[in-house]
C-alpha cells in the first residue's frame, strides 16, 4: 500500500496552520475531510498522566467529524502503584473512559495471573484481541483474533498478537497445570502461520486494511519472534502497531514476504508519546507521534476540556484515595540510575547503584546471606531530591511476595552463570548481589544451556565457565555450603532460574513484598537519606567485575570457581573467535 511522505504531509500541515485552519494545538493538524484516524499507545506501564490529553485530542477529532479508532498494543495495567494497588483494575477504568476500542495483550498484563487477566477483560469496555493465545487442552482461542470495524464504508480489521516471550516474561507458572504441564500456548512455532490465519479471514470478510495491534517488538527480542520477522513471513498486513521493546518509530516502512512495505510505528513507553496513523480517503496511511505536552489544552473545545476532565477526575481520585503514598519520608543526594550516561539500559546488562539500593534492601531486611534481583524486576529510577513511598514503590511495583531459601554454593553458581549468559545483551533476568563479588569473562562462550521457553535446564560439563572468583562476604565460594538467599519468591522459585526451584524455604511468611522491603530499608537503615558515599557511583561499587579480554598467552589459565577447569588456553579460544551467544532474549519480568 503506498504511504505518503511524511515530509509532504509536513509541508501540507505546515501550510493548513500559516493559513488559520482549526487545530487541536500549535503543531497537530486534524487531516483531512474523510480521513479515519486511528490513535495508539504501548508500553504505558501505568503512566498516567498523558491519558486526559489523548481523551481531550480523542474528543476533538471526533467533534471535527472523523471517525476515530483508539487501540493499546499491550502492557497498559502494570508498572506503578496505581496498577499495582488495584491489579490493573485503575487502569482499565481511566481506558473506559478514554474511549478506547481494542488493545492487543502485553506479557505483563498477565502479572496479576491469567485469571486476573479475564477479569480485567470483564470490566474493560474496549475488547482485548489476540491471534495466538490458545488453551491448550480444548485447543481454542481465548479472545478474539480479531476485530473488523467500518468507517465511510470501508472495513479496517485489527488483529491482535501476543509475544511468545510472555512464557518468560511474566510468571511461567501461570501457564501452567499443578504437575507443570503447560495448559496455555502462545503458538510460538507456529507464529507466523497462525497470525497469517487470522489476516486471511480478516480480509475474507471485507477487510480493506489490516492493521496489527502487535506486541512483539524488534530489539533485544527472541530472533524470530519479532514484529520484522512477523512482517517478513507474511502478508496483507498494511500497518503494524509495534510494542514490547518500548521503541520509538515515529514511521518505518518494512517488506512483507510479496516485497510490499508495511508502515510500522511504536510510541515508546509511560504516553512519552502517543501515535497517530490516518488512513486517507485513497487508502494511504500515514503515521505520526504526538508527544502530550505539545498538546495545547487551553485552546480545546469545551467537549475536548470535559473529556479531558472526566479522565483527570478518575485518575485524581485513585491518588487522592492513596494520598498517603506521596508524602516525602527522605530524600537522596544521586541519582540511582537504570541507565549510562548515553541512555543505554544497562540495569538489565550490568551493575548500577540502583540494582545495589535494590539487592542491599533485601538483604538488610531479611539477614540472609546473599541477595539477588533480576533487572527486569527494577522499573523506575530514583531521582535526587525527595523522595516519597511512592518513588521506592515504583522501583518494585510487582508487589512481589519475599522469601529465603537455603541454596548451596553450585546452585548460586549456575544462577550467576544463567544470569550473564546473554552479556552483553540486555535481559530480564540479569542479577544484582548484595553479600557477594564476581567476574565476568564475556569473551567466554556461556555454557549455559535452555530450554525452547528460554527456562534454565543446565551448564555444560566441563565446559568453561564465565563466571570466576565468586566470593560471599569477601570469602571464597564453598560449592557444598549451604548459604541463605533472599529474593522475591518470583525470582527465586517460579521463574526461568530453575536452578533454585527445588530449595529448601526458610522464611517467607511475615515478610514484607519487595517495595516494602525498600521503604523499611530506606527509612529505617538508611534513616531516609540515600548518601553519595554510598551510593555515589552510577556503575556502582564494583560487586560485578567484567572481563572481556583472555589472558595473555603464556600466563595461566584461570579455573572456575569450585575447581573446575579450564581444559584450554583462553587466549588461543579467544583468538580463534569464540563468539558470546548471540540469542537475543530476554527473561524475567522484561
Amino acid at each position: 500500500m503506498k504511504k505518503t511522505s511524511l515530509k509532504l504531509l509536513s509541508a501540507i500541515l505546515t501550510a493548513i496552520i500559516l493559513l488559520g485552519c482549526a487545530s487541536v494545538s500549535a503543531v497537530h493538524a486534524e487531516g483531512a475531510e474523510g480521513d479515519i484516524i486511528v490513535l495508539y499507545t504501548n508500553d504505558v506501564h501505568c503512566g498516567t498522566d498523558g491519558y486526559p490529553i489523548l481523551a481531550a485530542y480523542r474528543a476533538s477529532l471526533i467533534e471535527q467529524g472523523h471517525r476515530v479508532f483508539t487501540v493499546d498494543a499491550g502492557d497498559a495495567v502494570q508498572g506503578e502503584v496505581i496498577g499495582a494497588l488495584t491489579e490493573g483494575g485503575a487502569i482499565v477504568e481511566i481506558m473506559n473512559a478514554v474511549g478506547y476500542d481494542y488493545a492487543a495483550i502485553g506479557n505483563h498484563e498477565f502479572d496479576y495471573t491469567v485469571d486476573g487477566l479475564m477479569a480485567l477483560a470483564e470490566k474493560a469496555e474496549y475488547e482485548y484481541l489476540c491471534a495466538n493465545f490458545r488453551y491448550i487442552p480444548e485447543d481454542r482461542l481465548v479472545f478474539a483474533p480479531y476485530a473488523i470495524a467500518e468507517a465511510d464504508g470501508k472495513k479496517i480489521a485489527f488483529v491482535g498478537i501476543a509475544t511468545p516471550e510472555t512464557y518468560t516474561k511474566t510468571t511461567p507458572t501461570y501457564f501452567q497445570d499443578e504437575n507443570g504441564n503447560y495448559i496455555y500456548g502462545f503458538s510460538a512455532d507456529e507464529l507466523y502461520a497462525t497470525v497469517q490465519s487470522a489476516v486471511d479471514e480478516a480480509i475474507a470478510k471485507g477487510a480493506e486494511t489490516v492493521i496489527a495491534i502487535g506486541h512483539l517488538g524488534i530489539a533485544a527480542v527472541t530472533e524470530g519472534w519479532r514484529s520484522t520477522d512477523l512482517i517478513a513471513n507474511t502478508h496483507g498486513i498494511d500497518a503494524f502497531l509495534d510494542a514490547h521493546a518500548h521503541e520509538v518509530i515515529e514511521s518505518a516502512d518494512y517488506k512483507n514476504d510479496g516485497g510490499e512495505d508495511v508502515a510500522l510505528s511504536s510510541t515508546g513507553t509511560k504516553l512519552e508519546y502517543f501515535g497517530k496513523l490516518t488512513i486517507g480517503s485513497d487508502g494511504s496511511i500515514t503515521t505520526e507521534l504526538i508527544k502530550p505536552e505539545d498538546i495545547d489544552i487551553g485552546s480545546l473545545s469545551d467537549g475536548a476540556k470535559k473529556a479531558h476532565g472526566n479522565v483527570k477526575d478518575i485518575i485524581d481520585g485513585y491518588n487522592a484515595k492513596h494520598e498517603y503514598l506521596y508524602e516525602v519520608i527522605g530524600s537522596s543526594e544521586v541519582l540511582l540510575t537504570e541507565n549510562d550516561a548515553q541512555g543505554n539500559w544497562i540495569i538489565r546488562a550490568g551493575e548500577t547503584n540502583l540494582g545495589n539500593f535494590v539487592a542491599d534492601a533485601y538483604k538488610s531486611i531479611t539477614g540472609a546471606d546473599i541477595a539477588m534481583v533480576n533487572g527486569g524486576g527494577v522499573r523506575a529510577e530514583l531521582k535526587a531530591g525527595d523522595i516519597t513511598r511512592t518513588d521506592l514503590m515504583n522501583v518494585n511495583p510487582w508487589s512481589n511476595a519475599m522469601c529465603v531459601i537455603k541454596a548451596r554454593g553450585r546452585q548460586i553458581l549456575d544462577a550467576l552463570e544463567f544470569g550473564v549468559s546473554l552479556m552483553p545483551v540486555a535481559h530480564g533476568s540479569f542479577p544484582h548481589t548484595a553479600g557477594l563479588s564476581f567476574e565476568v569473562h564475556t569473551y567466554v562462550e556461556s555454557p549455559v544451556v535452555v530450554d525452547g521457553y528460554g527456562t534454565f535446564v543446565s551448564v555444560k560439563e566441563g565446559a568453561p565457565r564465565r563466571v570466576r572468583n565468586v566470593k560471599v562476604g569477601g570469602v571464597p565460594i564453598d560449592e557444598d555450603a549451604v548459604y541463605t538467599l533472599a529474593g522475591s519468591e518470583y525470582m527465586l522459585l517460579l521463574s526461568d532460574y530453575t536452578m533454585l526451584k527445588e530449595c529448601e524455604i526458610v522464611e517467607k511468611e511475615g515478610l514484607s513484598t519487595d517495595a516494602e522491603m525498600l521503604i523499611a530499608y530506606f527509612t529505617e537503615t538508611l534513616g531516609g537519606l540515600i548518601s553519595e558515599e554510598q551510593y555515589g557511583k552510577p556503575e556502582g561499587e564494583g560487586r560485578m567485575t567484567v572481563v572481556d579480554k583472555a589472558p595473555a598467552e603464556g600466563t595461566t589459565p584461570p579455573t572456575g570457581d569450585g575447581g573446575i577447569a579450564v581444559w584450554c588456553i583462553l587466549g588461543v579460544l579467544a583468538a580463534a573467535g569464540l563468539a558470546a551467544v548471540t540469542k537475543k532474549r530476554e527473561s524475567i519480568q522484561g
